[in-house]
């Protein structure tokens, strides 16, 4: 049975049939009796969509005034984006919501095998005679030299055809094909933190060599750290042009990922950077894919944001084999002196963490590119893969967590150090009343609902930093009135490891609190009986 694919976009709000969408043949969208659509504020070319089979995709551009989307994405007159499968479009000012859709077309009828490998003679008989065409059935007892003759001929064409579908199936069970087809036509996609630049003849592989960009293809004409002009830059090594031009040779999917937070704080115009990064791939003579990061969180580089992008919707549905794969980077955590020539320290270990996060082997462009040994570097004192997951969750570990008569907890540690997410899971899901200034506003507040709470006979847990003797204090005179004991829960976590759970789990807000960390940088641990009746020690719970 023979089948091709077919793709509709489907009004989600069922005002009209559905429309196919050809693949590589530009279909216009707008106002008008082919989507019932009257409103004014819709252009009769609102979009263009472009169907893309191999990457079960459609590429959506904007050619009216008022703006269409796809999900968050907003798009402008003349940006483009991409539809998934699973995704919304909207037509236009968040109205008329649409789909895509693959799916399998049927271009023949099934038959049965026999049937198939009917002899011509039959087939053209029962043509002229105007019949559908019988299927010779099989006889054991004396058949004809001319029925013997055509049952040998069907056996053979059945054995092939069993021999076929099992090496068919055998094939699909192996790696796909490392390859796609190539990228129609140079494409911007606006994903609201993320920018993606694709160049004609790109092509999808299971093999991905990733760059940085400033640093490690380019550098500054000026020498200065920054660029001074949108036309301040140079290729960085006379070997990189040469190199990358060898890797698209091997097969390899050439991918920039580079850090513009710039853009995102509006000191770099978007449309300036695009147009250097088109000149820069021109420049270096091969085709690229860029994602550019325009703002913090989940796509900034270390996080992986960016490749989790590339691997799950801008590769073809080619599954990435890392071991294949590289990443090049300068921004690797190497110290002052690092090499002859005063070679100054680097700003960050963001290149080497991000290619750590992947699990990608890493190399900075002196190694990679020049061939240099590999030069000294450091991590951040923090090392997230030295924590013991079977460790205790407390110290000691015998020790009662929850009392059963009414008492007082005062949480010391760090922001980020796990204290809410402990304290909500093992004491207030069991009826400690839960005192914390995010939420109340003020201490005054906290220590009002402390005294109030202890007063009725609820046992109260106090989930703030109280990193001095003083903040803690005024909780512990409130247990002293209602005579109640005072416990401390000492969340142990270090500076740097509460950093990195900030970082971790409050990817969109971590500015905000990433300066209570910063300001934050000691606390006084308790003195034990004379301040609290007794102090445990707590792990970071994420």
């Amino acid at each position: 049975m023979l089948t091709s694919m077919q793709c509709f976009l489907i009004s989600q709000d069922k005002r009209h049939d559905p429309v196919l969408l050809p693949d590589g043949v530009t279909v216009v969208l707008g106002r008008g009796p082919e989507t019932l659509v009257t409103d004014k504020k819709c252009s009769r070319t609102q979009v263009e969509l472009l169907a893309n089979y191999a990457y079960r995709s459609v590429r959506v551009t904007q050619r009216g005034i008022n703006p269409t989307s796809v999900e968050e994405i907003h798009l402008h007159c003349g940006d483009s984006t991409t539809l998934q499968e699973g995704e919304t479009l909207r037509l236009v000012n968040g109205l008329y919501p649409y789909c895509i859709r693959f799916e399998q077309d049927d271009n023949s009828a099934k038959k049965n095998p026999l049937e198939f490998f009917c002899s011509k003679q039959n087939q053209q008989k029962a043509e002229e005679d105007g019949k559908a065409p019988t299927v010779k059935r099989l006889k054991v007892s004396c058949p004809s030299e001319e029925e013997d003759d055509d049952d040998s001929f069907i056996t053979e064409k059945l054995k092939q055809l069993q021999e076929t579908a099992a090496q068919a199936q055998a094939h699909s069970s192996q790696k796909p094909v490392s390859k796609l087809a190539p990228h129609p036509s140079d494409s911007w996609e606006d994903h609201g933190k993320l920018l993606v630049f694709t160049k004609k003849g790109i092509v999808s592989s299971t093999k991905v060599a990733g760059f940085d960009l400033d640093g490690t293809l380019i550098t500054t004409k000026s020498g200065k750290v920054f660029p001074i002009s949108p036309d301040d830059w140079r290729i960085l090594y006379p070997e990189v042009p040469h190199k990358l031009k060898q890797l698209q040779s091997e097969g390899y999917k050439l991918v920039i990922f580079t850090n513009q937070l710039g853009i995102g704080r509006g000191r770099l115009r978007p449309e300036i950077f695009k147009a250097k990064v088109e000149a820069v791939i021109e420049r270096l003579g091969v085709s690229l894919q860029v994602f550019v990061a325009t703002h913090s969180g989940m796509y900034r580089k270390p996080v992986l944001g960016m490749w989790d992008y590339l691997c799950k919707k801008a590769n073809g549905g080619l599954e990435v084999s890392l071991q294949e794969s590289v990443y090049v980077g300068d921004a690797a955590g190497r110290p002052a002196n690092w090499a002859p020539g005063q070679k100054k320290k680097d700003f960050s270990c963001s290149d080497r963490l991000f290619a750590l996060n992947a699990g990608l082997p890493f190399y900075t462009p002196e190694e990679y590119f020049l061939g240099w040994k590999q030069a000294p570097f450091a991590l951040p004192d923090f090392d997230p893969r030295a924590l013991d997951p079977k460790a205790e969750l407390y110290d000691p570990p015998n020790a009662s967590l929850i009392s059963s008569s009414s008492e007082l907890v005062i949480a010391v540690g760090f922001p980020a150090a796990g204290k809410s997410t402990f304290l909500k899971r093992h004491l207030v899901s069991v009826g400690y009343a839960y005192v914390n200034q995010d939420t109340l506003g003020s201490w005054k507040k906290c220590v009002a609902l402390c005294e109030t709470s202890l007063q009725a006979g609820k046992s109260v847990v106090v989930d703030n930093t109280n990193p001095e003797l003083e903040s803690r204090r005024r909780y512990t005179e409130c247990a002293k009135k209602a005579s109640v004991p005072c416990r401390c829960f000492l969340f142990t976590a270090s500076l740097e490891q509460a950093k990195h759970n900030n970082r971790l789990h409050h990817l969109d807000i971590h500015q905000i609190l990433n300066s209570l960390v910063h300001e934050l940088t000691f606390y006084l641990v308790p003195r034990g009986r004379k301040e609290m009746e007794s102090i445990r020690r707590m792990g970071a719970e994420l």
